[in-house]
């Protein structure tokens, strides 16, 4: 198998100013014009993908401005859900092909009964880590039970401390319900808990520093989201998204940051320590500083498709294998097909981007 030099685009050095350098780097791995038929999930860039997030339903509690409409969105048939007994099967056929670390999503992953069930059941596999996102509303009464089924940790979505802008850009629900999430969430030992933050300028903006105090006060991990080209409404444009770097700038004015030593480079956040060692936030500028490069993730949509990009319409079915008496060979070769035609970026700054069809909680995040 012929290995090329792949060039990707490297994390920027906020120390020197946000420069983000190409770098060659020989993948060692399968860049080539076959896909191979053993070993991990590589694609032709030599990125290795050992995270699956998997979605296990498109509904939700919440209307989030950045995600879904205030009314008349159109939910799965319940019908076309894959079963638990289904997930698993693609969990564990993943598994065997170096998936390491799994992620529950939605729509809101705890508006489906039974999601501890599945934990458990996941939790078998073996895995290095099996997380769960939320919007909080649910977890309360979830949390140790999830815990005690093997779930590890939680990322939890705030997008303001204040009610009344938590409530405009929720549309429903309570921040004081969010809030004591959180504190039970670390009761249950569902620790570290990762607080996402969709910034929406004009909205939420001035909250930055607000944020970062929150970080510092409570020790959990803020972690600051561009808003993306994934609303069911359509109405993104890059005037409502707040860059990673001013987000950094602006912290970094008040309280020095420093990068966190030891940071997987396939982790989609760029973490950041307080010099005076107050806690941590984290950085995901999927907009201005893509780090497709790097991407280590594949999905799975909540009507069982197998997506190698959160803005790529590339979907290969699982479904009909499932339902249709298909092998885990079979599986396994969707899997690495789907990996395998993963394209070197997501391209949504280049001229020709189309948003992809599919909005955020259709996909799963």
């Amino acid at each position: 198998m012929t290995t090329v030099p792949v060039v990707i685009s490297g994390r920027p050095d906020r120390r020197l100013g946000g420069a983000s350098p190409d770098i060659d780097r020989d993948s060692g791995a399968a860049a080539s014009d076959a896909m191979p038929t053993d070993g991990p999930l590589v694609d032709p860039f030599g990125r290795v993908h050992d995270d699956l997030r998997i979605s296990v339903t498109d509904r939700c509690n919440l209307r989030c401005t950045y995600c879904m409409p205030e009314r008349g969105m159109t939910f799965l048939p319940r019908s076309t859900l894959l079963s638990f007994d289904e997930i698993v099967r693609v969990a564990g056929v993943a598994r065997g092909l170096g998936v390491t670390s799994i992620r529950l999503t939605g729509g809101e992953p705890l508006v489906r009964t039974g999601v501890a069930d599945l934990v458990a059941r996941l939790s078998t596999l073996g895995l290095d880590d099996l997380a769960l996102t939320t919007n909080g509303m649910l977890l309360g009464p979830l949390a140790r039970r999830l815990a005690g089924a093997g779930l590890n940790r939680v990322n939890i979505s705030c997008d303001s401390l204040r009610s009344e802008p938590f409530g405009s850009i929720r549309r429903r629900g309570e921040l004081a319900a969010v809030l004591q999430a959180m504190d039970v969430a670390e009761a249950a030992d569902l620790a570290p808990v990762k607080v996402n933050v969709v910034l929406l300028r004009g909205r939420n903006s001035d909250e930055i520093l607000d944020f970062a105090r929150f970080a510092r006060t409570t020790g959990r991990i803020v972690r600051f989201i561009e808003f993306m080209p994934l609303d069911a409404d359509g109405s993104w444009d890059r005037d409502q998204l707040v860059p990673g770097d001013e987000v950094f700038r602006t912290i970094s004015a008040e309280w020095p940051l420093d990068p966190v030593d030891g940071q997987p480079s396939t982790a989609p956040a760029e973490r950041f320590r307080f010099r005076d060692g107050g806690g941590e936030i984290g950085l995901i500028s999927s907009v201005t500083e893509p780090f497709c490069g790097t991407c280590n993730r594949l999905r799975l949509t909540a009507d069982g498709a197998i997506r190698n990009c959160l803005f790529s319409d590339d979907e290969r079915p699982v479904s009909d294998l499932l339902r249709g008496g298909g092998s885990d060979a079979e599986l396994a070769l969707v899997l690495r097909q789907a990996v395998w035609g993963k394209r070197s970026g997501h391209g949504i700054n280049e001229p020709g981007f189309l948003r992809p069809a599919r909005s955020m909680s259709m996909i799963g995040g």
